[in-house]
């Protein structure tokens, strides 16, 4: 955590950004928006508002299940910019994000054991879902280009791939 609390932030938005490994993460997974029209077509985090009474981590849990059909492990959350309680959305709502590996299907005993790309598949999404198309991307420094992201996820994909050590440096 970056030090803020856990409490309900009104706006509050959380995203979880889905990698293959929490220690070496090689790919990230980008949801495609099926809604609102404005979005469509765009590429996310996949998340949601966080409501009252939750905290962040339990609003995810419960967006990636609803979303998705799964539950996850939270890595470490990639920190907002200084003084800012999330990344800031072009709404005005502002969305805390963090890494995480998915570790089953809801409703399904899962060992722990983490699921690789290779157990979720790519590709369109069953008809009602809140995505159309679902896809694995290398981490590196192509990844904000590989999709078109929604706006104000780009930031939120550069300081990801500079976590994960993925971007080049140049010396």
């Amino acid at each position: 955590m970056n030090g803020q609390t856990d409490a309900t932030i009104p706006g509050q938005v959380v995203g979880l950004a889905i990698v293959d490994d929490l220690v070496n993460a090689q790919q990230v997974l980008a949801a495609q928006r099926a809604y609102p029209e404005s979005l469509r077509g765009l590429w996310e985090f996949p998340g949601g508002k966080v409501r009252e009474g939750e905290n962040p981590l339990e609003a995810l849990e419960r967006e990636i299940s609803e979303e998705l059909g799964y539950v996850f492990r939270a890595g470490q959350e990639i920190v907002p910019p200084a003084g800012k309680p999330g990344w800031p959305l072009d709404n005005g709502m502002t969305m805390r994000v963090w890494t995480g590996v998915l570790i089953g299907a809801d409703g399904v005993g899962s060992d722990g054991a983490v699921l690789k790309p290779a157990d979720i598949n790519s590709g369109t999404q069953p008809e009602g879902a809140d995505h159309l198309e679902i896809r694995w991307l290398t981490l590196d420094q192509n990844t904000e280009e590989a999709v078109e992201w929604i706006p104000s996820d780009k930031p939120i994909v550069r300081a990801l791939v500079e976590a994960t050590g993925n971007m080049p440096t140049f010396c």
